[in-house]
């Protein structure tokens, strides 16, 4: 009997851990289920800078998808942006009403470092993007702090960061699924577009000063790098000389990388640097080191021929 009860009271405790279990997994992993607007992503990277666009995509499905606020609408910009209140011949795109810029959650806008937007400052965040459009000229865009917020049902404009204006196109291909586009490209900036139906909305996303920004990181990385990292610390030191950008500075990284580990590259980039300051018999001496270190360690053969036609020239004007 005592054996029976000792099973029976083990099995309770089991069935009861299970449950907890099962409870947890479940509070893990909520349930996944299609959606009639799917979640879509882009990113492109500005230089050092990443920008991320997460939205839902709404399809056309023979709506009428911009067009006038229904009679009797309250004043304001709120958004009526709600398929259940709806009217059936409405527009989903009201004009001069806020909206989401996509579906279900609000569009997020994320960048990594301080960008323009139409020429307009934005720090480095992650934002909800809506929209005001416009039936004639120009539409709004809205950068709010909230970003966790379902579609604009909440939207607070106190909450704004940034506003800019931009004009919309028409074009003539229908786009039946929302997109975020990202192009053209630039070395320090780039257009988003927003693409739905026959309308383009377009605004750029630039980067003020690109090799500043990368100098400033390329800073931090080496503050915080190992005592033993020679590579991040030669990698900085080639971007600033290849750039012209604080020369003594970036000596002092590519010497703190070579007391580290003397290498072909390190030591040639030293070498060739040298020789473009005029400083040609030191040049000379880092070049052979380098030769040295690049025989070796069976460096490329075409970048040790280079750097031998180097050291020759070098010699010629000692």
């Amino acid at each position: 009997m005592r054996t029976l009860e000792r099973f029976l009271s083990f099995s309770t405790v089991s069935l009861v851990l299970l449950s907890a279990f099962s409870a947890v997994a479940l509070a893990q992993a909520p349930l996944r289920l299609p959606r009639p607007s799917q979640k879509a992503s882009v990113m492109q990277t500005v230089g050092v800078t990443d920008v991320t666009i997460i939205y839902s995509r709404p399809g056309v499905k023979g709506r009428k998808i911009w067009g006038d606020a229904p009679a009797g609408t309250a004043a304001g910009t709120a958004t009526l942006d709600d398929a259940r209140v709806r009217a059936k011949d409405a527009p989903i795109v009201p004009f001069g009403h806020v909206w989401r810029t996509g579906a279900n959650e609000a569009t997020i806008f994320e960048v990594t470092d301080g960008v323009l937007i139409n020429g307009q400052p934005l720090a480095a965040g992650r934002y909800s993007l809506h929209t005001i459009p416009a039936k004639e000229g120009e539409w709004t865009i809205i950068f709010n702090s909230d970003a966790g917020q379902w579609g604009s049902f909440s939207y607070d404009e106190k909450k704004d960061v940034l506003r800019v204006k931009t004009k919309p196109q028409m074009v003539a291909d229908n786009q039946e699924w929302l997109e975020y586009r990202i192009e053209p490209v630039a070395d320090n900036s780039a257009q988003v577009n927003i693409r739905w139906e026959k309308v383009s909305v377009p605004f750029t996303v630039e980067v003020k000063d690109v090799k500043a920004l990368a100098l400033e990181k390329a800073r931090a990385a080496i503050a915080a790098a190992k005592p033993d990292d020679w590579q991040i610390r030669a990698q900085a030191a080639s971007f600033a000389l290849q750039n012209k950008l604080n020369t003594e500075e970036a000596m002092q990284w590519l010497d703190q990388s070579i007391k580290i580990k003397e290498t072909f590259g390190n030591v040639g980039l030293k070498a060739r640097t040298l020789a473009e300051q005029g400083k040609t018999a030191e040049a000379v001496a880092a070049g052979e080191k380098a030769i040295q270190l690049g025989k070796a360690a069976n460096a490329n053969a075409q970048a040790l021929a280079d750097m031998e036609k180097r050291v020759a020239e070098w010699k010629s004007k000692i």
